[in-house]
């Protein structure tokens, strides 16, 4: 530790001092003694630490404590799941819960909150019905499948057919689709967990059609083919497509089941983004039972969607496992508040969050970085914004490929270091989540609304104390 650095040390206000100056704020009185006492401490312990790491590069007075306090103690008076405001450019960020809803959702879902609802009536007879009717008759619509139904995630979805469909028989499967996503989801497990006897043919990068007709017998049940959602494999390669699979299952009569992952009901090819299956497409080909997610690029509530043929249907609608993994009233609400808007594709683009942010022109985004970046120039002066071009990703396993056009607002802090700022800026209320590159902020406006742009504004002065407030 050098000399300055112990210095520093030294000249920490002790918790009485900075206990003195708290109370004479207007604030101090919404806050027990014990829990006020326990803020300050904890703003110089972060002090402490910054000091020792050599994070600190400007002095801690007792004023920049007791904010620090204040701040915290507001954080904690939250609840602990809140809005934040998404400035990573990562559109499904499944640490920001993936796909925020459209406004149709988020209103239905409003509606049968505070109340009751028809969850299984039937309201033309009296009768009880099954929960998920309604949202099956629309998925049934969208991608032309005989039956569907919803489970509460897509992990769920994949374990339940492959209980149902292959347990104690051959589930075949290539190597190279072997996943691992986020969460520790490994399909391996899960084929064990499921009962399905895994069985699987080619290597990691190389399948041929011919691997799956050779090891097929009478213990086989399920031909099984996943997308590859959060990675790609490139150059000397080979998989088997879904229509070969297809041909193949139903000349030997085994059933084949594609896991679409991320999956998608809208064409997003017109704006560059390719490689993305269509749960329409697999069931035009002939897959008896897709899967995939109600979170990701439909832009729904997190659930997972099964669409196939009904006599498969209904087996899995009966399952045991099928009431563990049963979907609620505010699930279904969202869900098919979403699915109505697929209806109408168009709709959809402009409607559904997920789908405007991806297909946004890169003109549309690089405005609203201009509007952030003269607004905080504005504000603050004496502070360097930048605004650059860059690309970001869908996030969420979904396009891994791709590369999205965006435009950020970049600045590097002259008070404090970037990863402090960013830290800064998660406890200001709402929090707002950056992206950390080269050493500075940046501020991504491919996740960034209208709304959002004055709310960032208003988050930085906060953060750095503001010469005058943000309009």
């Amino acid at each position: 530790m050098t000399p300055e650095q112990q210095a520093k040390l030294r000249d920490l206000p002790s918790i009485t001092e900075l206990l003195e100056a708290a109370q004479a704020r207007d604030w101090s009185g919404a806050f027990s003694p014990a829990r006020l006492t326990h803020a300050l401490r904890l703003a110089v312990a972060r002090a402490r630490r910054d000091i020792v790491s050599g994070n600190l590069e400007t002095p801690v007075t007792v004023a920049a404590l007791v904010d620090a306090a204040h701040v915290a103690l507001e954080a904690a008076a939250c609840l602990g799941l809140r809005p934040v405001v998404n400035a990573t450019g990562i559109v499904l960020h499944t640490g920001l819960g993936r796909a925020p809803l459209a406004d149709a959702a988020v209103d239905a879902l409003v509606q049968v909150a505070d109340g009751y609802a028809n969850v299984e009536l039937e309201l033309d007879s009296g009768q009880r019905g099954k929960r998920t009717d309604r949202v099956a008759e629309l998925l049934v619509e969208l991608t032309g499948a005989e039956a569907a139904t919803v489970v509460n995630n897509n992990a769920a979805a994949t374990l339940l057919v492959l209980n149902e469909l292959a347990q104690g028989k051959s589930a075949i499967i290539s190597r190279g689709q072997l996943i691992e996503i986020g969460g520790s989801y490994r399909m391996p497990d899960v084929m064990d967990k499921s009962g399905a006897l895994m069985h699987e043919v080619g290597t990691t990068n190389r399948t041929r059609l011919s691997d799956y007709e050779a090891v097929i017998d009478e213990s086989a049940a399920l031909l099984v083919l996943v997308h590859t959602s959060n990675y790609k494999v490139v150059g000397f390669t080979h998989s088997v497509p879904l229509a070969d699979l297809v041909e193949l299952g139903h000349r030997r009569g085994i059933r084949v089941y594609h896991d679409l992952g991320s999956g998608a009901l809208v064409d997003l090819s017109p704006w560059g983004l390719h490689d993305e299956p269509y749960a329409a497409e697999s069931i035009r080909i002939g897959a008896d039972v897709v899967t995939f997610s109600g979170d990701k690029l439909l832009g729904g509530p997190q659930c997972g969607l099964i669409v196939g043929r009904a006599e498969i249907i209904s087996r899995l609608q009966t399952n045991a496992l099928a009431r563990t993994f049963r979907v609620d009233k505010l699930t279904l609400a969202a869900l098919e508040a979403t699915l109505r808007l697929h209806l109408d594709p168009g709709k959809a683009i402009s409607s559904v969050p997920v789908l405007r942010m991806l297909t946004e022109s890169p003109e549309a985004v690089a405005a609203r970085a201009a509007s952030l970046q003269n607004g905080l120039a504005a504000l603050l002066p004496g502070e360097h914004f930048e605004i650059v071009k860059d690309v970001t990703f869908a996030g969420g396993g979904s396009l891994p490929t791709v590369q999205v056009p965006t435009t950020t607002v970049r600045w590097r802090p002259t008070t404090m270091p970037a990863h402090q700022t960013a830290e800064r800026l998660r406890q200001v209320s709402p929090p707002v989540i950056v992206r950390l590159q080269d050493d500075a902020i940046a501020f991504d406006l491919r996740t960034l609304t209208e709304g959002d742009v004055p709310v960032v504004m208003r988050a930085v002065t906060q953060v750095l104390g503001p010469s005058k407030d943000p309009p």
